[in-house]
C-alpha cells in the first residue's frame, strides 16, 4: 500500500467513484488524455456537491459509456492518505469502487492498444480490457494500482 504523508495545507476533500467492470479476467479501463496527461483508470469520476456516490456513479457511466450501469456491491473505499494530484486547492482524494455490470457491454466500443484515439486533445477517451494478471503499474494512480491488487488478490487466487 502506498501512504503518502505529505497533508501540509489541505482544503478539504476530492472524492471519485468508479465502476468495476469485469470479464472472465479481464477488467474495463480507460485511457484519457486529460489536464495534458496519458492516463489509464477505471471509468468513473468525480462527486458533485449534493449528489449521492451510486448516483454519481450512474451518471459517469452514462456519460461515458451510454448506458445505465447495474451497481452490484461496493468493492473498495481508499483507507489511506493520498493528496490528490491533478486538483488545486490541495485535497485529500477519496475513492469509491462498485462493481457493475453493463446491459449492453457489446456496444462499448473497445480498443487493444492503448490510448487509442485519433487526436491526443483535451478529454480524449479510449475503453479496453485489460487482463487481470497485467502488473499493476498499468494503471496511472497510486489508489487505481491499489485496487488492481486487491482485484488480483481476489480473482487469481494461487495464480499470481
Amino acid at each position: 500500500m502506498m501512504m503518502n504523508m505529505d497533508k501540509p495545507k489541505l482544503q478539504g476533500f476530492n472524492i471519485r467513484v468508479y465502476g468495476i467492470y469485469m470479464q472472465a479476467n479481464s477488467v474495463l479501463v480507460t485511457d484519457e488524455f486529460r489536464l495534458g496527461l496519458r492516463m489509464t483508470k477505471f471509468p468513473g469520476g468525480g462527486l458533485e456537491l449534493g449528489e449521492g456516490v451510486i448516483d454519481c456513479l450512474r451518471r459517469e457511466i452514462k456519460e461515458e459509456l451510454h448506458q445505465e450501469p447495474v451497481i452490484l456491491q461496493h468493492f473498495y473505499t481508499t483507507d489511506f492518505f493520498q493528496r490528490a494530484l491533478l486538483v488545486e486547492p490541495p485535497s485529500q482524494l477519496i475513492s469509491i469502487y462498485y462493481f457493475m455490470d453493463l446491459p449492453f457491454p457489446n456496444l462499448i466500443p473497445l480498443s487493444i492498444k492503448p490510448f487509442d484515439f485519433p487526436h491526443v486533445e483535451e478529454g480524449a477517451q479510449s475503453f479496453r480490457l485489460l487482463k487481470l494478471d497485467e502488473s499493476f503499474e498499468a494503471m496511472t494512480f497510486p489508489i487505481d494500482r491499489h485496487v488492481w491488487k486487491l482485484l488480483q488478490k481476489t480473482f487469481l487466487k494461487g495464480k499470481n
